[in-house]
């Protein structure tokens, strides 16, 4: 990981400072780098995998890890990522069997668990590899630390992304990358003094994990949970975190859980993952009213693309746009044939940055992520005006087409999120003998009236965007990374098991 020599200068200087804290589980910064040396020191010492088929310059061992969010997620995390070792981090609340074809590809080294028993314990056992459970370590983690091997440059981390279908691609990331990446980031988000940050999301996926090492390398306490859980963060807000990153279903849930006074020491509220919308904006600003609200946008495979400042800027940016492209980000809208368009014309989103993943391991279908002359691109749509200031309008594989016409389901949920009564909503088609497909929507809240609904998109939408079919949801589904299941949601339209309701005017 790019921040070992940061992390150590932490511990000598702050070394009772709480460096992750999790369920008032506490991790000092002494203790992080001691107990990460001795499992480098552990890692270092293990036979090597004769089985790997990976290309994986430089990499010495590939140490996998499916712990959730465990308070020793951090330090294993920092040992494996240590010169020349590299991790790959797996979300153990992925169908067993898909966990089974990542560790089957990878061949690791070692496999690190938060459950002995758990699926992801008993694929490694089975197939061989050695399997530690965090917390039952069987190695000295009281001995004097000896630090970690000269950071340089190579791949530290393979992560996991879905494009066009399902099935996981596995991209690897590169420590210069990040480096470059966290220097920017310090100066952007204003972390040179350190603030609290509690990100509730999981540490398996992009937008957690980065706030982890964002935080450690600024030498800040990074606050988290085991298991997501609205009241629980909203307490541990309250007792006077200074910043928050979160996708914007895990801040609406906050907001709702929280009837008691406004979080005053609230100094930053970061988002990404999806585009807060008005009504997010507005519970945003009641709970946190000293807050800065800002948002990012980008991909796993790209890094940072565009930042933004709804609130709390010296000019606030216009709430339907993604913000500017990132330092050091170059950001184009270009037609099919990869000719730039120019602003306000939409077409596909490309990057040219120094922040791009290095490729995919296995998985690249050529549709999600790809590198051109032109740039990189991830699939998603977009238009930049005047002012450079993007819209994503939505990923090319989800357009629908209806009577012909092309809609974009982001498109249709930024209009109903305006909507009195409407908290969250999720757009897809299905089929339909006349139109081809038949645009649906489903939303949650107060508003119930189907007509209504229609009404209010008429007001914002072409005639032949208005969704023809609207159902009602009491409680979102949602996957490990804090984003609404937009497949289990459609599953439950078209099979009526009752998760949804159909609305009339």
């Amino acid at each position: 990981m790019p921040i070992h020599a940061a992390l150590l200068r932490h511990a000598l200087e702050r070394p009772e400072k709480p460096a992750v804290v999790l369920d008032r589980r506490c991790l000092t910064y002494g203790e992080l780098y001691s107990r990460s040396s001795a499992i480098c020191r552990f890692l270092q010492e293990l036979p090597r995998s004769n089985r790997r088929s990976l290309d994986l310059p430089g990499v010495e061992k590939l140490v996998a890890m499916s712990l959730g969010n465990h308070i020793g997620f951090a330090e294993y995390f920092v040992a494996a990522t240590a010169l020349p070792n590299a991790s790959a981090v797996i979300d153990p609340m992925m169908p067993a069997e898909r966990i089974e074809r990542i560790v089957e590809r990878l061949t690791p080294d070692v496999l690190v668990v938060d459950d002995g028993s758990s699926p992801s314990a008993e694929i490694g056992r089975r197939l061989g590899i050695p399997v530690i459970v965090a917390g039952a370590e069987p190695f000295d983690l009281a001995a004097e630390p000896d630090g970690f091997p000269v950071d340089a440059e190579g791949i530290f981390l393979i992560g996991f992304t879905s494009g066009t279908t399902a099935e996981p691609k596995a991209y690897y990331r590169s420590r210069e990358q990040w480096r470059r990446s966290l220097d920017r980031g310090r100066v952007v988000f204003e972390l040179g003094d350190a603030p609290s940050t509690l990100c509730p999301g999981a540490l398996a996926h992009g937008l957690a994990l980065y706030a982890l090492v964002e935080a450690l390398d600024a030498g800040a306490t990074f606050h988290s949970v085991r298991k997501w859980n609205p009241g629980a963060v909203a307490r541990t807000l309250s007792s006077g975190i200074e910043r928050l990153v979160a996708v914007p279903t895990h801040v609406a849930g906050i907001a709702r859980a929280w009837a008691d006074a406004p979080l005053m020491s609230m100094r930053d509220v970061l988002t990404a993952g999806a585009k807060l919308n008005l009504n997010e904006v507005e519970a945003i600003r009641r709970l946190f009213p000293n807050a800065r609200i800002r948002e990012y946008y980008g991909a796993s495979e790209i890094g940072f693309m565009t930042v933004s400042t709804l609130v709390g800027g010296e000019t606030d940016d216009p709430i339907d746009r993604v913000g500017r492209a990132y330092p050091g980000v170059e950001i184009s809208i270009r037609d099919p044939e990869e000719n730039d368009v120019g602003a306000d014309v939409p077409g596909t989103i490309f990057v040219n940055s120094d922040l791009i993943a290095d490729g995919y391991l296995w998985g690249d279908d050529g549709q999600a992520f790809r590198v051109t002359p032109a740039g990189a691109t991830v699939g998603d749509l977009g238009e930049i005006d005047q002012n450079g200031m993007l819209r994503v309008i939505g990923r090319a594989g989800g357009m629908m087409i209806s009577g012909g016409n092309n809609v974009y389901p982001s498109e249709v949920e930024n209009a109903l999120k305006t909507c009195p009564g409407v908290e969250d909503a999720v757009v897809f088609a299905l089929p339909d003998a006349y139109y081809g497909q038949r645009i649906v929507a489903v939303v949650s809240g107060e508003a119930t009236d189907a007509k209504i609904l229609a009404d209010h998109c008429a007001g914002k939408l072409a005639r032949f965007k208005i969704p023809r079919q609207f159902y009602h949801i009491g409680c979102w589904p949602m996957t490990s990374s804090g984003k609404i299941a937009r497949g289990q949601v459609e599953a439950s339209v078209v099979s009526g098991d009752g998760l949804v309701l159909r609305l009339s005017a």
